[in-house]
C-alpha cells in the first residue's frame, strides 16, 4: 500500500482519545505579623500537591505509581500526592491504556480530563505519524500553566521528532520542548488566546510523514481586586503599659512593611471625660513618633466619635487602599461626657 492509500485509510479512523489537561496555581501566602488578632494568623503550610481526575464516561480502573486507586468518575476526584514525579495509568476497554507521567508540585493542582471514544473501525498502523491529535484545556486563568498533549498513531521504527511553535510570542514553553507534551506559562496573557502548533515527523523527509496539528486555549483576564486595608488590632482602652505593648507590635509591622500606612481610630465612651479621645490621640502619637521613631507621615489618627466605651482600632493599609472610616455607635447627642471637676478656690487668709 502506498503512502496516499495509507492516508486515505487513516482518515476513516474515528477512534480518538482526547485529553484535556490544566495545571492550576494555588497562591498561598502568609502574613507575618506580631499581632495576636485574626489579621496576624498564619496559614497552614502546604505539604502536598493535588491531581484532579475525571473521565467521560466514568468507571475506568485507575492506578497511580502502580498502585490501584479505585475507578475514575465523571465527577472530580481529588488525590493528594507528594511533590515529585508520578505515573498515572487509566485502563480503557478492550485492553487499551492511557498512561502519562506528571510532575506534581507542592501547593499546585494538576487537572486531567480524559474523553474516551471507542473504535468503530480497524485501521492498519501507518508507517508515518498519522493521525496526530493535539489536546488542551479550553480555558485557563491568567497565570495558570497550560499543558498541551499529543496522541500520535505511529507504526514506524524510527524515533519521531516533535517541533512546537507557540503564539503569541509572549507565551513561554517552560517544559517539554521536543517531547509529545509541553507546558506553557500564561502569565500576563489574560484576554488572549494561546495556540500551540505541533509538527511531528519521522525524519525521513517524506512530506506525507510530516504531520501538523494545532490546539488553542483562551486565557481569562485576571481581575486584580483593589488593595484593601486590614484590621491589625482593636481593644478597649486599657492601661497605658498594655497599650504600649500593642503599639510596639504596630511599630514592628510598619518597620517590616515600609510602604504601609497606619490608621488609628479612637472612640470616646458614652460617659468618658470631655476631650478623652483627643487625649488618647495625643498620647498615642507621642509614643509612636517620639519613643518608637515612626515617621509621623505614616500614621493617621482619627477621632472616631462615640461608642459605649473608650475603644481603639488599628488598621494597616497598603499603597492605593481606601482608608478605613470611623464606625461610631452613638450620636454625639447620646453621649454624656463627664466634666472635669474644678476645686473651688480657697479664700485667701489675712496676711497671705
Amino acid at each position: 500500500m502506498n503512502h496516499k492509500n495509507i492516508m486515505r485509510a487513516a482518515h476513516s479512523y474515528s477512534g480518538v482519545i482526547k485529553v484535556a489537561i490544566t495545571l492550576s496555581i494555588a497562591l498561598s501566602f502568609g502574613l507575618a505579623c506580631t499581632s495576636t488578632t485574626a489579621y496576624a494568623k498564619k496559614k497552614r503550610k502546604v505539604k502536598y500537591g493535588q491531581i484532579e481526575i475525571t473521565t467521560n464516561p466514568g468507571g475506568f480502573p485507575l492506578r497511580i505509581d502502580g498502585k490501584p486507586e479505585g475507578n475514575t468518575s465523571t465527577d472530580v476526584r481529588v488525590i493528594e500526592l507528594e511533590p515529585g514525579h508520578h505515573n498515572v495509568e487509566i485502563t480503557l476497554p478492550n485492553g487499551g491504556r492511557w498512561v502519562r507521567d506528571f510532575e506534581i508540585e507542592r501547593g499546585r493542582k494538576l487537572c486531567v480530563n480524559v474523553n474516551y471514544h471507542p473504535k468503530k473501525y480497524t485501521v492498519t498502523k501507518s508507517p508515518c505519524p498519522y493521525p496526530v491529535n493535539l489536546s488542551a484545556p479550553a480555558t485557563v486563568n491568567d497565570g495558570d500553566l497550560i499543558t498541551f498533549t499529543s496522541d500520535v498513531a505511529y507504526g514506524g521504527s524510527g524515533a519521531l521528532n516533535y517541533t512546537w511553535t507557540i503564539t503569541p510570542s509572549q507565551a513561554r514553553i517552560v517544559s517539554g520542548a521536543g517531547t509529545p507534551t509541553i507546558t506553557v506559562d500564561s502569565t500576563g496573557l489574560g484576554g488572549q488566546r494561546i495556540t500551540a502548533t505541533l509538527v511531528a515527523d519521522d525524519g525521513s523527509g517524506d512530506p506525507l510523514c510530516r504531520q501538523r496539528a494545532q490546539a488553542s486555549t483562551n486565557v481569562t483576564l485576571k481581575i486584580v481586586p483593589p488593595p484593601e486595608c486590614k484590621q491589625f488590632d482593636q481593644f478597649p482602652v486599657i492601661s497605658f503599659d498594655d497599650e504600649k505593648a500593642r503599639l510596639d507590635n504596630l511599630a514592628i509591622e510598619l518597620q517590616n512593611s515600609p510602604d504601609a500606612q497606619a490608621y488609628i481610630i479612637v472612640y470616646a465612651g458614652r460617659t468618658s471625660r470631655s476631650g478623652q479621645a483627643d487625649m488618647l490621640i495625643r498620647r498615642t502619637t507621642d509614643y509612636l513618633v517620639t519613643q518608637r521613631g515612626i515617621d509621623s507621615r505614616r500614621i493617621t489618627i482619627l477621632n472616631g466619635g462615640y461608642r459605649d466605651s473608650d475603644f481603639i482600632e488599628i488598621w494597616i493599609c497598603p499603597p492605593g487602599a481606601k482608608p478605613p472610616q470611623p464606625t461610631p455607635t452613638l450620636q454625639p447627642g447620646e453621649a454624656q461626657p463627664k466634666q472635669e471637676r474644678t476645686r473651688p478656690r480657697r479664700p485667701k487668709r489675712r496676711g497671705e
